[in-house]
């Protein structure tokens, strides 16, 4: 029904829905925002509602529009005139992005469960990479979102079934199975990373989120995330220290410093793996991961 919906309308204009997407997805990264600044806090993402970072002055609604009120405000709070962060556009900006894209590439109800994911993995990555921290709301709260989505959208595994109940359990199997896969292998990694090093390589909220991303990807994904967010991750950083040498050392500022020292948050990374393999990659994995055992039988 909801594909059938989607084909009507897109034979009336293609471009409607994904810029819809696009827009819904930038006012949930304004969410994100608040979500990524106060949770780390302990303070509620409810109330009291935005305010102004440097004067402490209520935001009015219409000065709060994603994207659009930095670019009128030229990044200039209108209370006071302190300048606030390119950040929270670009967090609006990303979430849209994502949202679109993830509209265009995927059939609409695993969309929507993208939407879902997306949020989810936005909110983790800036939150540890402020403070290498990933809360239990997000992973353990995620692994159970996965499990239950599994459950409602078998598709969601690419399982389908004559019967749709033996559908909806299969895929909450498969998640469950994810879950656990992803979550072990990261554990031993961490284990013989300790013992090898000494001292603490990855945190158990890698770990918890290892097992949110088996339940949405299944093992497939939490495996490719691993390996695939690692390489990812040491191309970025291997840019960021490429920009510090050409740049004078005066330019290069805390996010920078944070990404390049010695402690380098692991959640950022599985998050890009992750959305890389839900988005566009997970057929070719799942068909390499296919052939790899094919050949070992």
């Amino acid at each position: 029904m909801m594909q059938g919906f989607v084909n009507n309308f897109n034979s009336i204009s293609p471009v409607i829905l994904p810029i819809f997407a696009f827009g819904f997805g930038a006012c949930i990264g304004s969410f994100l925002n608040v979500c990524i600044y106060r949770i780390p806090k302990g303070v509620s993402i409810v109330h009291p509602r935005s305010r102004c970072g440097s004067c402490g002055k209520p935001i009015p609604f219409y000065l709060n529009v994603p994207i659009v009120a930095w670019i009128i405000l030229r990044g200039k709070a209108h209370c006071c005139g302190a300048p606030f962060s390119m950040r929270y556009p670009a967090i609006e900006l990303l979430t849209g992005a994502l949202f679109c894209t993830s509209w265009v590439l995927l059939p609409p109800s695993i969309a929507l469960i993208g939407f879902v994911w997306i949020s989810i993995l936005v909110a983790v990555t800036f939150i540890d990479l402020d403070h290498m921290l990933i809360p239990d709301r997000f992973s353990i709260g995620a692994l159970g979102v996965g499990i239950l989505l599994s459950l409602l959208v078998p598709n969601l595994h690419s399982v389908f079934s004559e019967s749709a109940i033996l559908a909806s359990i299969q895929s909450m199997f498969t998640a469950i199975i994810g879950a656990l896969i992803g979550s072990a292998v990261i554990l031993w990694i961490m284990i013989l990373a300790e013992v090898v090093l000494r001292k603490e390589a990855l945190g158990f909220g890698d770990v918890k989120l290892m097992g949110a991303i088996g339940a949405f990807c299944g093992w497939q994904g939490a495996v490719f995330a691993l390996f695939g967010g690692a390489v990812l991750g040491t191309i970025a950083i291997g840019l960021i220290q490429v920009v510090r040498l050409i740049r004078p050392k005066k330019d290069s500022n805390a996010e920078e410093e944070r990404l390049v020292g010695r402690e380098v948050p692991f959640g950022p990374m599985l998050a890009a793996g992750s959305l890389l393999y839900f988005l566009y990659l997970g057929p070719t994995v799942d068909w390499c991961f296919s052939e790899f055992a094919w050949i070992l039988q």
